[in-house]
């Protein structure tokens, strides 16, 4: 049998952002890099399942295997927060843009079992 690749948030840029508990809008002033939380090196569903804890939503560059992971977790009727895929090759200005708008729009239950990609 073939095991599954394990995918790993890496990215310097991978981080949490938001909470139900902040002032409205999802990032609520708060962004959390993966690194800070000690979770650097864990695989995608040790950073999911801990965002889900979290109640964060996951910013992330690793479209690989993070999106996967985030539908098994709503197949399987976890919670999911939402994940916001930053698109390898995007320029930076139009990434930070619209990570802004999205930030700026959506509630965080807005994204709930959701993945969005930026560049929008």
């Amino acid at each position: 049998m073939a095991q599954e690749p394990r995918g790993r948030v890496s990215d310097p840029v991978a981080a949490l952002s938001g909470s139900r508990s902040k002032a409205p809008g999802f990032a609520g002033g708060l962004l959390l890099s993966v690194q800070s939380l000690g979770l650097t090196g864990a695989d995608d569903r040790t950073v999911l399942a801990f965002a889900a804890e979290q109640q964060r939503v996951l910013v992330t560059q690793d479209i690989q295997t993070v999106t996967r992971f985030a539908f098994e977790r709503v197949d399987a009727g976890l919670p999911m927060p939402g994940v916001i895929e930053i698109v390898p090759g995007a320029g930076l200005g139009a990434a930070i843009e619209d990570l802004a708008l999205a930030v700026e729009s959506y509630d965080l239950g807005d994204l709930d079992g959701q993945v969005i990609f930026v560049p929008l």
